[in-house]
């Protein structure tokens, strides 16, 4: 019977996930990494997988979701500041656009000659926001039935779709390592693994996937958190074999050097161009109608989620005036292209991820030992210093703190966050006035 709940749980929280990040980013981390795969696909696992499964389990743990742990715990505006960016984020500035540019690059962009893709982007964003808004007007149970019935069917084509294709193109040899991947497979992979968003959607899908085990009901405390660790071992495993598969098949395709060296989103290429090999030029209909429905739930639902949730927290507008703009911003924001909103998004994501990780690993750790109140400000605000360091470091040139962040230990696997994230919970650990988790 557990085995029978997780199953079911673990299903519709494959659907919520699945989205435009989890198609386009492992098959281009394949090609682009070359003979360091390994490496640099197990980066991408733990953080677009482990720490995202993870996330989601600690905040299944607490019906009230991570709002009540990080008011308690930290602070009462930190955890709306957080969570206003972390919507933005999985909402209209990132997440709900790249569904919108993801379905179009990956289904019709293939099909239109190059003078027609930009007018053509304009075009279906507009007729694909304008379908999303009315349903997120009036949200019902179509969405999720749909979401669920048509999310499975996708992922089995893609695996169906990656087994052919590791038939045909797995004895090719991987093309050499670009980029970071060359320097450091790990790192990069790890890093490439913040794109999916999935780590930040878990903090936002962590209290529907506790409303979800409600309705199945539990004889007991115990068999509840039994079955929430089997759901993340269920979809922890499903979404490793699929993004492994993926990448794999990245890894192997042939690309041609022209689109290697171009601004050409990689995953999108391989996915239309494998797909048109090995089923027929008419496969691209199908993949397209596919990848538009399978992305347009999401987006409606991202739209959904976010207008409820500024809705409930600022209540001066109404639902429908949040809806309204998100969805103008969203598609706004799609048609700036994929390359471009991937290319604003990961200097956020540098930032907000750290903290996200940081924030997961103390509610763990107070579920164990008891923690000071200030110690785990200091943790929160170490790492966010260290992050924005990173991040401006990086984005602006400057040298000498470039330099500082390269001499933290870590830093050569992108994680420079990582001691003083260690030694806030030191101070947690032994300041006074420790409180329960």
């Amino acid at each position: 019977m557990m085995l029978k709940k997780a199953g079911l749980t673990g299903l519709l929280l494959f659907g919520m996930f699945f989205g435009a990040g989890n198609l386009i980013f492992p098959p281009s981390l394949g090609a682009l990494s070359g003979e360091q795969f390994w490496p640099a696909i197990l980066g991408f696992v733990l953080s677009g997988v482990g720490i995202a499964i993870l996330t989601l389990i600690i905040g299944m743990l607490n019906p009230k979701g991570y709002v009540d742990e990080i008011s308690r715990k930290i602070s009462p505006r930190l955890a709306t500041l957080y969570l206003v960016i972390l919507y933005l984020s999985i909402g209209p500035f990132f997440a709900i656009p790249r569904t919108a540019t993801v379905a179009y690059e990956v289904g019709i962009s293939p099909m239109l000659s190059e003078s027609m893709s930009s007018e053509g982007l304009g075009i279906f964003t507009l007729l694909y926001f304008l379908a999303a808004y009315f349903i997120a007007l009036n949200p019902s149970k179509i969405l999720d039935s749909i979401g669920r019935i048509l999310t499975p069917i996708f992922a089995l084509l893609i695996v169906i779709l990656v087994v052919l294709g590791i038939v045909k193109y797995g004895a090719n040899a991987p093309q050499v390592a670009i980029g970071n991947y060359a320097k450091e497979a790990f790192g990069t992979g790890f890093i490439e693994g913040y794109n999916t968003l999935d780590a930040l959607a878990s903090v936002a899908f962590s209290v529907v996937a506790v409303q979800t085990l409600k309705r199945l009901g539990f004889h007991s405390r115990k068999e509840y958190v039994s079955t929430i660790w089997l759901v993340g071992v269920v979809v922890a495993l499903g979404f490793s074999v699929l993004y492994i598969g993926l990448a794999y098949l990245g890894n192997h395709f042939p690309v041609p050097s022209e689109v290697m060296n171009s601004e050409t989103n990689k995953g999108v290429y391989i996915l239309s161009q494998a797909t048109q090999a090995i089923f027929g030029q008419s496969a691209q209909w199908f993949l397209a109608v596919m990848v538009a429905i399978t992305c347009f739930t999401t987006t409606a639902g991202l739209i959904v989620s976010t207008a409820e949730f500024f809705a409930s927290r600022f209540p001066r507008f109404s639902y429908s005036l949040y809806a309204t703009i998100f969805t103008l911003l969203g598609l706004g924001v799609a048609n700036l292209g994929l390359n471009a909103i991937i290319r604003f998004s990961l200097p956020v994501l540098l930032i907000l991820y750290p903290v996200t990780i940081s924030i997961v690993i103390l509610v763990m750790v107070n579920k164990c030992l008891t923690l000071s109140k200030m110690g785990m400000r200091l943790t929160v605000a170490f790492v966010t210093i260290i992050s924005l360091m990173s991040v401006l470091g990086e984005q602006f040139g400057i040298v000498t703190v470039m330099n500082l962040i390269r001499h933290l230990p870590f830093s050569d696997i992108s994680l420079p966050w990582l001691l003083p994230a260690l030694a806030g919970l030191g101070f947690a650990i032994i300041l006074p006035n420790r409180q329960k988790g």
